[in-house]
């Protein structure tokens, strides 16, 4: 049976909850009878994911499925690079910095990223691929994973899904702003599960 890492965010800046707990929550309420899941909660801090990562990482997972929260996505979204690059501040003029000083530019997820999108459209669930997941925590956790898998020489794979707004989260916006059922996330990432190659 596949032994898979699943992780979610804590809550940061404006936002009192996050999506991609919340999901991993809802989802829990009806495990998949497979694979067998071991979840965390990361805080949103750069150094306190890279060492969350590496002692999780020990365990030997088949799969890492890395989730967070996309103010502003219309569907959920399924990142197939990540780049060594980030920003902490927010700010336009903010010079990047690398991620791993002498890492390489950028890792790639080696899941099959848009037969699962495909899987889960058929399932009536709005998904798509995405070419990599800017350069904050969420591109940090997948890079951070990718690297660890590669210098460690694991037989992980990891993949990092970005998960819409849940409903009350947009609701608490002056402006408008896309989400989607905290049910159908969980279901999304139960099919995800799902689908994973027997490693």
């Amino acid at each position: 049976m596949n032994r898979v890492l699943l992780t979610a965010f804590e809550p940061y800046g404006p936002w009192q909850t996050n999506a991609s707990w919340l999901t991993l929550v809802e989802m829990t309420r009806e495990l998949p009878a497979q694979p067998a899941i071991t979840t965390r909660l990361y805080p949103v801090d750069f150094d306190a994911v890279l060492d969350r990562l590496s002692t999780d990482l020990v365990g030997d997972y088949d799969y890492v499925i890395l989730t967070g929260q996309a103010p502003g996505r219309t569907r959920l979204e399924l990142e197939t690079v990540s780049l060594n690059l980030a920003t902490v501040t927010g700010d336009r003029d903010e010079v990047p910095r690398p991620l791993i000083v002498e890492g390489p530019l950028a890792y790639a997820s080696d899941l099959p990223a848009e037969s699962t999108c495909q899987l889960l459209r058929q399932a009536g669930i709005p998904a798509a691929t995405s070419r990599h997941a800017g350069t904050y925590l969420c591109n940090a956790a997948l890079y951070y994973a990718l690297h660890l898998i590669t210098a460690r020489n694991l037989r992980t794979r990891a993949m990092f899904v970005h998960l819409p707004l849940d409903p009350a989260q947009a609701a608490l916006q002056a402006e408008p702003i896309p989400s989607q059922s905290i049910e159908l996330s969980a279901k999304a990432l139960r099919l995800i599960l799902q689908s994973l190659p027997t490693a």
